[in-house]
């Protein structure tokens, strides 16, 4: 006859092998988490030339409309070339517009937009699922040990410094 398992012990083992079971999302999270702490400054990013056209004599206003950019300004204007600030130019007689834009390399573009899906993307599933994951995790941590045990207690005092420096991290 089989022995029925204390909670405490089944929680260790689920808690072990989704714990090897998500330990490579968990990796990418954490670096995408990184990377995406730089994402207002160049880190790991590369000028990606791109060239369009669009209607010439165009003021910076319908420009800015054309090419689905916010407050777009013309710097300076010689020779029928409108130079736009760190974006590029505008060939005003021919249409011809040629931007730089700092973009992520594959790989890294592909572990930040994962990190970053949303409802319209298939992968926001994956993301739920893990986030359940991670809520297991901290839910069966305080399984592991018996409630009696000097090892949970200084845990919950632990657990008690980490929400404080959560709460301090989000209202200070």
């Amino acid at each position: 006859m089989a022995t029925k398992q204390p909670l405490s012990l089944k929680m260790r083992v689920w808690h072990r092998y989704l714990g090897f079971f998500l330990s490579g999302v968990m990796a990418m999270y954490a670096l995408s988490g990184i990377i995406l702490v730089f994402r207002k400054t160049s880190f790991l990013k590369q000028d990606v030339k791109q060239e369009r056209m669009v209607a010439a004599n165009l003021d910076a206003p319908r420009l800015a409309r054309a090419l689905k950019m916010k407050d777009l300004v013309f710097e300076r204007t010689e020779d029928n070339i409108a130079y736009l600030p760190k974006k590029g130019t505008y060939d005003l007689a021919t249409g011809r517009v040629v931007t730089y834009k700092k973009k992520y390399g594959y790989v890294v573009d592909k572990i930040t937009h994962l990190h970053k899906a949303t409802t319209n993307d298939p992968l926001y599933v994956l993301n739920i699922f893990f986030g359940v994951g991670l809520l297991f995790f901290v839910v069966s941590a305080f399984w592991m040990y018996m409630p009696s045990g000097p090892i949970l207690r200084k845990g919950l005092i632990f657990a008690a410094g980490g929400i404080i420096l959560t709460l301090i991290m989000l209202f200070v």
